[in-house]
C-alpha cells in the first residue's frame, strides 16, 4: 500500500469556496493572455489548421478533467492531485509532481506578472517597470492574505471580465462572417482556404503547435486543488472541471476558427503586442472606439486573474508538501482564517526571482524556466493520468464501488491521452519556443529525487519525529 497523504481534518483549511467560484478559479487559472495575445504564435505554426490542433488538444484536456474528478471526488483532500498521485502511484512520483508543478506554476506567475506590468507601460510608456510589478505583486499577495472565501469572489469576478470578453469576440465574429458588419459586407470563409490553403504549412507544422496550443491548456488540473476548500466538492469540482474544459474548448476552437476565417493567417501578428492582437483587429472593425485601450486592460486583467489563480494553487501546493512531510514542518501552519500564509511567502519569493529573472536574464535563464514549466506541467499530467489507472484498478481489486464520475471509454481512454501527452512531451526539443524544456525539466527531475531519497531517508532515522507522529 502506497504511504498515505496528511489526514484531510488536519489541514486546517476551510471549506469556504462556493460552487460558482469553484468553477470560475479553474477557468482564472487556465486562461491567461496566451488566448488574446499567444494565439497569434500558434496560428503563424500551423495556419488556418490550428483549429485542428486547438480541437485535438482539448480531448486530451477533457480526458484529464473526467479523470481528475473520478479521483478527486472519492478523494476531496488538501493536496488535489498531488496528494491523489502520492496515494496511488507513491510518495516519490507525489514529491515529484507536487515540486515541480510548483515550480512550473512559479514560473508562470512570474510571466504573467512581468506582462501586467508591460501592459501597464502601454498607457504609460515612461514608467519604470518595476513599479507596476511590485505594485501588483503586493496587491495579489494581499487578495490571497485574505480568507479564501474573499479570494474566491475577487477571483469570480476578475475571471468573468475574460469570459465575457471572448463571448462577445465570438459573437461579433460570427456575426461578421454570416451577416457582415455596418458598412461591410459578411466576411465569409474565405480566409480558410485563399492563402495557401487550409493546410499552408503541412500537417507536420499542426503537430509542432501542439506544443504551444496544450500550453494553452495547462491549468485544468488546477481545479483539484480547490477540493480542500470547497463547500461541496464531490458535486462542485467535477462539475467545475468538466464545465471548465469544455468552455475553454469552445473559447479556443471557435475564437480560433473566427480568427483565421476573418484574418489571413499570414497577417496574424504573434509579436505579442497589444494592438496587434487579433482581438484588437477586430473590435477595431466594428468600429468599438479605442479598440486597442479597451484590450489592454482586458489582457491585463486576464495576467492578473491567472497570476492570482496560480499564487493560491501554489500556496495550496506548497502546504500539502509540509502535511505530508516533504517540505518544512513551517509551511504547514495557517492563520486564523485558514489561509496558508507561510506557504504562500515561500510562493511570493519564487515570485520575485521568476519575475527577476524575466526582465534581467530575459534572454538566457528566462527561457530555461519557461521550458521547466511546460516540462514539469505535462510531467504532472502523465502522473495524473497512471494514478487513475492504478486507482480504477485497486477499487476493484479491494470490491470498492466504482467512483460517481467516470472517465467515459478508460482504460483506454486513459491510455490514449498518455500517449498524446507523451509524444507532445518529445516534441517540444524541436520547437523554437520550447526546445529548453528537457534541458531544464530533466535536471530539475533529478535534483528532486535525490532530495525525495535525502528527506526520506532522514525520516526513516527519525520515526518519533513531529512529522511521523502527524501522521
Amino acid at each position: 500500500m502506497a504511504q498515505e497523504t496528511a489526514p484531510e481534518q488536519q489541514s486546517g483549511l476551510r471549506r469556504d469556496l462556493s460552487g460558482r467560484q469553484v468553477g470560475m478559479i479553474a477557468i482564472g487559472g487556465a486562461i491567461g493572455t496566451g488566448l488574446f495575445l499567444g494565439s497569434g504564435l500558434a496560428i503563424s505554426i500551423a495556419g488556418p489548421a490550428v483549429i485542428i490542433a486547438y480541437a485535438v488538444a482539448a480531448f486530451a484536456a477533457l480526458a484529464l478533467a473526467f479523470a481528475l474528478a473520478e479521483m478527486i471526488v472519492v478523494h476531496p483532500e488538501a493536496g488535489g492531485f498531488g496528494a491523489v498521485v502520492q496515494r496511488y502511484l507513491g510518495g516519490l512520483p507525489g514529491f515529484v509532481s507536487r515540486w515541480i508543478y510548483w515550480a512550473a506554476q512559479v514560473v508562470n506567475i512570474g510571466s504573467e506578472v512581468i506582462a501586467a506590468g508591460l501592459y501597464v507601460q502601454f498607457w504609460y510608456p515612461q514608467l519604470p517597470l518595476w513599479m507596476p510589478v511590485v505594485a501588483f505583486s503586493l496587491v495579489m499577495l494581499a487578495v490571497n492574505f485574505a480568507a479564501v472565501r474573499f479570494f474566491g469572489e475577487f477571483e469570480y469576478w476578475f475571471a468573468m471580465i475574460k469570459v465575457v470578453t471572448i463571448v462577445v469576440f465570438i459573437g461579433l465574429g460570427v456575426f461578421y462572417i454570416f451577416f457582415g458588419l455596418p458598412g461591410q459586407e459578411p466576411a465569409g470563409v474565405g480566409a480558410l482556404t485563399e492563402h495557401d490553403g487550409f493546410l499552408p504549412n503541412g500537417i507536420g507544422a499542426v503537430w509542432l503547435a501542439l506544443t504551444v496550443v496544450t500550453f494553452s491548456y495547462l491549468g485544468t488540473e488546477a481545479v483539484s486543488i480547490t477540493a480542500a476548500e470547497s463547500r461541496n466538492p464531490g458535486r462542485d469540482v467535477p462539475r467545475a472541471a468538466r464545465g471548465m474544459v469544455l468552455r475553454l474548448a469552445l473559447f479556443y476552437v471557435l475564437g480560433m476558427l473566427v480568427v483565421v476565417s476573418i484574418l489571413p493567417w499570414n497577417e496574424v501578428s504573434s509579436s505579442g503586442e497589444v494592438t496587434e492582437s487579433p482581438f484588437v483587429r477586430l473590435f477595431s472593425m466594428v468600429g468599438i472606439p479605442a479598440a486597442a485601450g479597451i484590450m489592454n486592460f482586458v489582457v491585463l486583467t486576464a495576467a492578473l486573474s491567472a497570476m492570482n489563480t496560480n499564487l493560491y494553487i501554489t500556496a495550496r501546493m506548497t502546504h500539502s508538501l509540509a502535511m505530508d512531510g516533504y517540505a518544512p514542518r513551517w509551511f504547514a501552519k495557517v492563520s486564523g482564517n485558514g489561509v496558508p500564509r507561510r506557504a504562500l511567502v515561500l510562493s511570493a519569493a519564487g515570485l520575485a526571482l521568476a519575475a527577476a529573472l524575466a526582465v534581467f536574464a530575459e534572454d538566457s535563464a528566462f527561457p530555461m524556466l519557461l521550458g521547466l514549466a511546460l516540462f514539469g506541467a505535462l510531467v504532472t499530467w502523465l502522473m495524473i493520468f497512471a494514478s487513475q489507472l492504478v486507482f480504477r484498478r485497486r477499487r476493484a481489486a479491494e470490491g470498492l464501488p466504482p467512483s460517481p464520475v467516470r472517465l467515459p471509454g478508460a482504460p483506454v481512454t486513459t491510455v490514449l491521452a498518455m500517449l498524446f501527452v507523451a509524444a507532445v512531451l518529445l516534441t517540444t526539443p524541436f520547437t523554437e519556443q520550447f526546445n529548453t524544456a528537457w534541458k531544464a525539466g530533466v535536471p530539475f527531475v533529478v535534483i528532486l529525487c535525490v532530495a525525495y531519497y535525502v528527506i526520506h531517508r532522514r525520516r526513516a532515522a527519525e520515526p518519533d519525529s513531529e512529522v511521523e507522529s502527524a501522521k
